[in-house]
């Protein structure tokens, strides 16, 4: 019978229950604890477990370099960030409503701990979410045009549900991969949000991006549903005095 229990449990794939049937069983007859109630903790736990497992699934496909949370940002040292906005947006309503968030500020000013912080609040709240640097970004669109996956590639990125692109600055683009993302961020458009943060205010786009008209069209789709959060405060690398 405990033999037959427990390859029912693997083929089930039911990992978690198999591993605490023994006790719980153990300690149900101890505890003269009714089968139903037995069940019913048999399945919480299992559930949980999948729970766990599916959240630790979705930080892994994120890419996120460190799990920042919005719980251990320093607000207190960084006068430039409005802590009741954060908050707000971390209520999650930004991503039905597909609304863009673009943080704008100096290097080290915490751009992207909050940006990366909202993205893992997305992913424990059960959406999927991909954090790219924008050089990574643009890098894989350029390799994207060798071997022909450039739709394969931006279908990938536009169905997810947050897309967060760090570090958006000087970078050295080829028409090529301006017209990839402006592709990108048009079928983003309406549909699913972007998170971006840049050292760059919106006029400077067209300096790296190039082709104004078209930076023009895109930052018309990009900030039409969208947050802009400047920060204008000191350097969070600056070591405490």
């Amino acid at each position: 019978m405990k033999d037959d229990l427990e390859q029912l449990l693997k083929s089930l794939r039911l990992k978690k229950i198999a591993e605490i049937v023994d006790a719980e069983i153990a300690r149900a007859e101890k505890e003269h604890v009714p089968s139903g109630d037995l069940l019913t903790r048999l399945l919480r736990a299992q559930w949980q477990a999948n729970q766990e497992n599916a959240l630790a699934w979705r930080i892994d496909r994120a890419g996120l370099p460190e799990q920042w949370t919005l719980e251990s940002f320093p607000f207190k040292r960084q006068p430039g960030v409005n802590p009741k906005q954060i908050r707000t947006f971390a209520e999650l309503e930004f991503i039905p409503r597909a609304e863009n968030i673009v943080f704008v500020g100096p290097t080290g000013v915490g751009k992207t701990g909050l940006a990366s912080g909202l993205l893992l609040k997305a992913l424990q709240n059960g959406h999927r979410g991909i954090f790219m640097r924008a050089q990574d970004l643009f890098d894989e669109m350029y390799a994207s045009l060798a071997d022909r996956s450039t739709r394969r590639f931006v279908n990938r990125l536009a169905r997810v549900d947050v897309l967060l692109i760090d570090e958006m600055g000087y970078l050295n683009l080829r028409p090529e991969q301006t017209n990839i993302f402006f592709k990108l961020m048009e079928e983003r458009y309406r549909q699913r949000p972007t998170i971006i943060t840049t050292n760059l205010d919106y006029s400077e786009w067209a300096n790296f991006l190039g082709n104004k008209h078209l930076v023009d069209a895109l930052l018309s789709r990009l900030r039409h549903h969208c947050h802009t959060v400047k920060i204008d405060g000191p350097s969070l690398r600056e070591p405490n005095v």
